[in-house]
């Protein structure tokens, strides 16, 4: 278990919740932190719990029967995932894989459903979260059949300054472009020259270890 100081450190949705509701989640939260390329779990697995990024960066990703490999999202810290799954009572279609090292507080099964049993606050944020996510990954699927490179690298990246999805990221993301590419689907080299047109067009800077956002809602909108 963690304390409730701590999981208001990494979970924006516990602020919302009453301080029995807060003990109650915090008590059903451990951690566990993977290495950087190891695979949180596989596609089929059962990984009953819900799980925050505290630190470290997240790929959900899965492979079709033909062998197409498809990359749905990367979360960032203060991300969290997987409601779907645990509300479904079913196994994960999708691979998570930490993309660099990363630590996860996971919420076990029973606690996530006693929140969403007993928890008006709880129940409002899932509404927000599960909406919005429906939006990312519909538009995800529309990506791979009309946009170039660049416009899917532009709004990849724009889903990951979502505030509702990932409320702590602001708008600087610690990331590189290896990593980028990693979600994007993109070499290294094809990343960095997508990120360069990008940033001559005044939407984003490149920074010594990540990307700013210049202009959030042009890069969303990139493509058009």
């Amino acid at each position: 278990m963690i304390t409730t100081e701590h999981l208001l450190s990494i979970a924006r949705w516990a602020h919302d919740l009453s301080p029995s509701e807060r003990e109650r989640a915090a008590k059903g939260i451990v951690e566990r932190s993977f290495a950087q390329g190891e695979y949180i779990c596989h596609q089929g697995d059962r990984f009953d719990c819900w799980s925050g990024v505290v630190s470290g960066l997240v790929k959900v990703s899965a492979v079709s029967d033909t062998g197409k490999a498809v990359t749905f999202t990367g979360v960032p810290a203060g991300g969290w995932f997987g409601e779907g799954t645990l509300l479904k009572d079913e196994q994960r279609k999708y691979d998570l894989v930490a993309i660099r090292a990363t630590r996860l507080a996971m919420m076990n099964r029973a606690t996530f459903l006693w929140l969403f049993d007993n928890s008006v606050a709880f129940n409002r944020f899932l509404v927000h979260q599960l909406n919005e996510r429906l939006g990312q990954f519909i538009a995800v699927l529309g990506y791979d059949r009309m946009l170039d490179a660049q416009a899917r690298l532009a709004r990849g990246l724009a889903w990951m300054f979502n505030p509702v999805l990932y409320p702590s990221v602001g708008s600087y993301l610690d990331i590189s472009q290896e990593e980028l590419g990693l979600l994007s689907g993109l070499s290294r080299q094809m990343t960095n020259k997508c990120l360069r047109a990008l940033e001559d067009e005044g939407l984003l800077k490149i920074e010594h270890s990540g990307v700013r956002i210049v202009d959030l809602r042009r890069l969303a909108r990139y493509g058009e």
